[in-house]
C-alpha cells in the first residue's frame, strides 16, 4: 500500500506542511488497542469538543472493522491527524481488497449495481453485504451531517464526496480496495445520539471507555 501518496493526497496542507499525523497498521489481534489508542490520545486534547468524539468513536470502530469483515484482507492502514489551529481531526482508513462493489455484490440485491451506484448506496442505512447490519459508513455520513467538513469513499474507480451538504461520485485514479476519508470540526458541539440515528447510547459508551468519573461529572 503507497502509505505516502495517502498522505500526500490527504494531510499535506496548504503550505506544503504535515501537521501531528499518526500512522498505524491494524489487524484482528490490534485492532481494539489501536482504537483505543488513538481515540485516548484525541481525548486528552481538551480543546476537542467532546461530542463530537462520542460520536467520532462509534462510527471510527466501524469503519475499522469494516475492513476485516468486508476487505477480504486481513490488516488495514489508519492514519489521523489533530490540526489544534484549525480545529480538525482527520481520520483515513484504507485497505487494498476486494471494494465496496464487490463486496456488495455478495448481497443478490446488489449483484448488478455498478461501481458509482455502489459508492452512492453504501453510505445508506442497512445497504450490506450481508456481514453486518449495514449501519457503519450510514452513521458515519450522520456524524459528517453534523459536524463534518469533508468525507470521502474512494474505490476502485470511483470516488464518492461529501461536502457542503452535497454528495458528488466522479472517476478517479484507480484504487485496489477502499479508502475512507473523512475531516470533522473540533469545536461544534452536536448531538451525538443523531450520529446514530438514536439506536445505541454512544455517549455513554465513549465516556465509560475515555473518561474517569470526575471528567465525566465535569460535563455536566
Amino acid at each position: 500500500m503507497n502509505v505516502s501518496s495517502l498522505i500526500k493526497q490527504y494531510f499535506i496542507s496548504d503550505n506544503n506542511s504535515i501537521v501531528d499525523i499518526s500512522i498505524d497498521v491494524f489487524d484482528e489481534k490490534n485492532i481494539y488497542s489501536v482504537y483505543q489508542r488513538i481515540v485516548g490520545v484525541l481525548t486528552k486534547h481538551m480543546s476537542i469538543e467532546t461530542t463530537v468524539l462520542q460520536g467520532m468513536s462509534y462510527c471510527f470502530y466501524e469503519i475499522l472493522d469494516n475492513v476485516l469483515t468486508h476487505s477480504d484482507k486481513e490488516m488495514g492502514t489508519v492514519i489521523t491527524q489533530y490540526n489544534a489551529s484549525e480545529h480538525t481531526v482527520a481520520i483515513l482508513v484504507a485497505d487494498d481488497g476486494r471494494g465496496i462493489q464487490s463486496s456488495l455484490s455478495e448481497n443478490e440485491k446488489y449483484a448488478n449495481v455498478s461501481e458509482s451506484e455502489a459508492l452512492k448506496i453504501c453510505i445508506k442505512d442497512s445497504v450490506t453485504d450481508g456481514k453486518g447490519m449495514g449501519f457503519g459508513l450510514y452513521s458515519t455520513s450522520l456524524l459528517v451531517h453534523n459536524a463534518g467538513i469533508r468525507f470521502v469513499i474512494c474505490s476502485g474507480a470511483h470516488t464518492l464526496t461529501m461536502q457542503n451538504g452535497k454528495v458528488t461520485v466522479e472517476e478517479c485514479d484507480f484504487w485496489q480496495g477502499t479508502i475512507i476519508y473523512l475531516c470533522l470540526r473540533t469545536d461544534k458541539e452536536i448531538n451525538p445520539a443523531e450520529v446514530v440515528a438514536g439506536r445505541t447510547d454512544v455517549a455513554a459508551q465513549y465516556n465509560e471507555s475515555f473518561l474517569n468519573n470526575s471528567e465525566i461529572e465535569e460535563l455536566w
